[in-house]
């Protein structure tokens, strides 16, 4: 019982990290959206990548494993491209909407490459989760934005990629060095995107900087690799779900600090994505895991960054 409490607080803690980042990115204005998600990055492999390398571990990961981590990573800044770049073509709402998309594309997957049969419980809980989404995000679709809608669909594809990837490897890396692989790498590409779109870096207000280095403290070190954490735990289907808690508290915090309203029908989406979210972790696999030989839930907490 214990397990599972500290389990359900741990993840209540990372999606609480993660929906923060709608807020800090805005109130960080003064700097891109692609710029946003390179600091971002850069800050949280700044932390994870010397960690790493100070407990001596990353050599010994097996080659195999460095190329899928480069290639999870990489599939982390084609995320952040995608859905960044999506907003300037179509609006906010609808961006959320397709980009939220990846659990159907990870529970496809799952099934494909990983042999995690969908269970009827995570099923509903996908259908519920998304059916929410809509809800939410229906209150400015912009049929005509196609282009913004086809990239933010990219971005969710790609996501499922990192979330996938990161099911095969962590049974077996370490959080650590597999975040230090995987942020490292997203941050390399996001600032050769930034080079090859001259898309300014510095000369920004201070309180700017202060921004972005919550967005890498929140969201990326926190929230991100508490979901990484997941992965070693839970059929990456779950986890996936688990990310879609995300606008919920992020129309929450905007509420708070920014005064946005919240209508019905966003209220409606959000309590559905919530039912969805319980629906889809309700059995026993959160705190067994699914592959033999696997640690429970609570092993690896001392491997956190």
């Amino acid at each position: 019982m214990e397990n599972r409490v500290s389990f359900y607080a741990r993840i209540a803690l990372g999606v609480a990290a993660v929906s923060s980042g709608g807020v800090l990115v805005r109130l960080a204005a003064g700097a891109s959206p692609l710029a946003v998600a390179a600091w971002r990055l850069v800050l949280a492999s700044a932390v994870v990548v010397p960690l790493a390398a100070a407990r001596g571990t990353l050599q010994a990961i097996r080659r195999r494993d460095l190329v899928l981590g480069i290639l999870s990573g990489a599939a982390l800044a084609a995320h952040f491209v995608l859905w960044i770049s999506s907003l300037e073509f179509t609006s906010v709402a609808s961006s959320v909407l397709f980009v939220s998309t990846h659990p159907l594309f990870v529970a496809i997957g799952g099934a494909l490459f990983l042999g995690e049969r969908v269970g009827r419980s995570v099923a509903l809980g996908i259908g519920i989760t998304l059916l929410g989404g809509v809800l939410v995000g229906s209150s400015d679709l912009t049929l005509g934005a196609w282009v913004g809608d086809l990239l933010a669909l990219g971005g969710g594809l790609f996501a499922a990629i990192y979330f996938l990837i990161g099911r095969r490897l962590r049974p077996h890396v370490s959080l650590v060095d597999y975040t230090a692989v995987t942020y490292g790498t997203a941050a390399v590409l996001t600032l050769a995107a930034c080079l090859v779109f001259r898309v300014r870096l510095i000369g920004f207000a201070p309180q700017t900087y202060l921004w972005l280095g919550l967005l890498a403290i929140g969201p990326q070190l926190i929230g991100h690799s508490t979901f990484n954490w997941a992965l070693r735990h839970l059929p990456a289907a779950k986890v996936s779900v688990l990310i879609l808690g995300e606008p919920v508290g992020a129309a929450l915090l905007a509420y708070l600090v920014f005064g946005e309203t919240l209508t019905w029908l966003r209220a409606l989406g959000a309590v559905i994505i919530l039912v969805g979210i319980y629906v889809s972790l309700r059995s026993k696999e959160v705190i067994d895991g699914t592959r033999s030989g696997e640690d429970r839930v609570g092993s690896e907490s001392h491997a956190a960054p």
